[in-house]
Formats: C-alpha cells, sequence, structure tokens
C-alpha cells in the first residue's frame, strides 16, 4: 500500500508518499481500499500537532474515506468483502488501505459515488447536528453561516433551506458569495477580512440585522472565530442561538453580558464527541441524511481533485481558504 506520512510536525510539504504493507484487520476491523479521501480543515491541523488528537507517528492525515471492504476480520458479521462503505477514521485516510473498527463504518447506496460518499459524513454530520439538534432550527426562523463557501458552511446552507429556514451566507469574496447563492442561500455579505476594525465589525452586525428582518438573526452557524464572532453575536434575534462550530480566525472573546440582554445561548459543537456519546443519536441523523441525499436535498460539491501524491497542495488549498465546497484525493 501507499500512505502520505507525516514524521514530524509541519506544513503539507513535510507529508512524505511511503510504501508500506497493507495491514490486516484484527478482531471486528475492516480493511478498506480506499477509493477517495475528503478533506476537512481538521487534517491542517493534526499534522502541525495543533489538534486534539495526536496520533504516534508516522502516521497519515486524513479521517474521511470511502472504498470497497478488500478484507473482513474475526467476529465482523454486517460486512463481506466487496462492500462499498465510507468510513470516519479520525487519521489515517490519505492512503491506498486502511484498517478500521467495523464499527466505525456505513455502506453506501450503489448509486453514491466514492467521491460524494467521501465528503458525506464529517461536514453534512456535523452541520445536521449543529442545526436539528443544537439549534433546534424551526421552519421560517432565519440562518447566518459564516464561512458560508466552506465544507461544513456549504452543507448548512443546503441543511438549512430543507430545515425551512431563510439562509444569510457570510463570506469573504464575490466568487464565493455566488457559489453560496447557487446552493440555494437567500442572501449573502461579502465581509472584509480585516474585522478586528471596530467600525468594520459595527457595519457587519448592521447589515445581519438588515438582512435578517426584525430584531436579528435567530442562529449563527459560526464555523470562522475570530474578530467575526462578536459582530455576528451582537446581530442575534431575542433568544438567538449562536453555534460554536469551529475557529479558523481564532479563539474569540465574547462580551457575556450580551447573552444576557437578548435572552440567547451560546452552544458548542462538538460532533465527534456526539457520535461516541450518543451513538443512537448519530444514527438517527445519518439516516437523515442518506434519505436527504436520495432525495435529492443536499448533494457534496467538489470544487477540486488531486491524486494521492498531490496531497500537500490539496491541504494548502485548504489552509489558504480558496477551498468552497469540497477537496478530494481521488486515490484510484
Amino acid at each position: 500500500m501507499k500512505a502520505m506520512l507525516s514524521h514530524e510536525p509541519g506544513g503539507p510539504e513535510t507529508l512524505k508518499l511511503t510504501e508500506m504493507e497493507a495491514p490486516a484487520p484484527g478482531k471486528k476491523q475492516v480493511r478498506i481500499r480506499i477509493r477517495a479521501a475528503g478533506l476537512n480543515f481538521p487534517d491542517t491541523l493534526i499534522i502541525r500537532d495543533m489538534y486534539q488528537m495526536k496520533p504516534p507517528r508516522p502516521f497519515a492525515p486524513g479521517g474521511e474515506i470511502a472504498g470497497e471492504i478488500e478484507a473482513v476480520g474475526e467476529a465482523v458479521t454486517t460486512f463481506k468483502v466487496g462492500d462499498r462503505v465510507l468510513g470516519m477514521s479520525g487519521f489515517g485516510g490519505f492512503a491506498t488501505h486502511i484498517v478500521m473498527d467495523a464499527e466505525r463504518v456505513m455502506k453506501i447506496p450503489d448509486a453514491m459515488p466514492f467521491d460524494e460518499a467521501s465528503c458525506l459524513v464529517l461536514t453534512y454530520g456535523t452541520s445536521h447536528h449543529a442545526l436539528k439538534n443544537r439549534a433546534e432550527i424551526k421552519a421560517g426562523e432565519s440562518l447566518l453561516i459564516l464561512g458560508a463557501a466552506g465544507g461544513v458552511g456549504a452543507a448548512a446552507i443546503e441543511l438549512g433551506k430543507a430545515a425551512g429556514a431563510r439562509v444569510i451566507a457570510a463570506v469573504s469574496s464575490e466568487d464565493k458569495a455566488q457559489f453560496c447563492r447557487d446552493l440555494g442561500a437567500d442572501e449573502t455579505i461579502i465581509y472584509t477580512r480585516d474585522m478586528d476594525d471596530r467600525d468594520a465589525q459595527k457595519a457587519f452586525s448592521t447589515k445581519i440585522k438588515e438582512l435578517a428582518g426584525g430584531d436579528g438573526v435567530d442562529v449563527v452557524y459560526d464555523a470562522v472565530g475570530g474578530a467575526y464572532a462578536e459582530p455576528a453575536v451582537r446581530a442575534l434575534a431575542w433568544k438567538g442561538r449562536y453555534l460554536v462550530v469551529g475557529f479558523p480566525a481564532g479563539i474569540p472573546k465574547i462580551p457575556l453580558n450580551l447573552t444576557l440582554l437578548k435572552g440567547s445561548q451560546i452552544v458548542g459543537v462538538f460532533w465527534g464527541a456526539h457520535t461516541l456519546r450518543e451513538p443512537d443519536l448519530h444514527a438517527e441523523n445519518m439516516g437523515d441524511l442518506f434519505r436527504m441525499y436520495a432525495a435529492g436535498e443536499i448533494k457534496p460539491r467538489i470544487s477540486a481533485r488531486f491524486p494521492l501524491e498531490n496531497a500537500a497542495d490539496a491541504l494548502t488549498l485548504m489552509m489558504d481558504r480558496k477551498v468552497q465546497g469540497k477537496v478530494v484525493l481521488d486515490v484510484d
């Protein structure tokens, strides 16, 4: 097998294409021949030792894969060789083969391409859990999405529309705004990258309220953080919900008096822990996503594809915040 391995902490350029022996599956495990691996922002962090998970080196990044079962271990009864599956591995996905616990693997429909399957679980799973379970979003409510052109943001647009919400997509450029409109966003905001300026923050907050109507926006989905967070919180309506999804722009500091004045909530979204602590609810949510996919309500938007050996270029594209939708490694 081949894998793009991280031997030392560093950027994408430190990954090395390595030949190694394919591992045998242990008890309750399966070996998957990977056909596609979806990239996610944590992949850029884990290789720099900046993520909460720190695997022993050498390891391959890549937590989201799709492919075919190649071998099954002892006590595996739910899968057979040849089954088409997707899996959430945490790491190890930038490779031609991976061994995973069978409970972390799901069969996929024959009509679902491997590349789309490799982009379904983390982004749509995170956004569905955020909007359905954490925000309890309702039809007719307004939803602001920060970083709306990224993987989780694009998923949140589709899921917000499927829930009957009025979606406002906030992005950093006109081409990203058009991408969001194509996904179904009702309104778009192009924000400045220099949001540390208080006048810029005030203008951003005012624009959100203007587009939301009434006294502000009902739900904020924040996958950006940094200086963008406070003006979004200030734009919340009465009993609004601010979802903490990620903070590539930095961990924000929020004046808590704002939550008192608006009767609002700051709600954490830790999808990975949710899948482990609430497996039944996670299974229910995945069932929702498969049904929505079959109905055409959601569809991963893949904007770039790279071969396995060019994984560093794919990660650099993501680190430079130039991604619209999803980026995939084709491992065929």
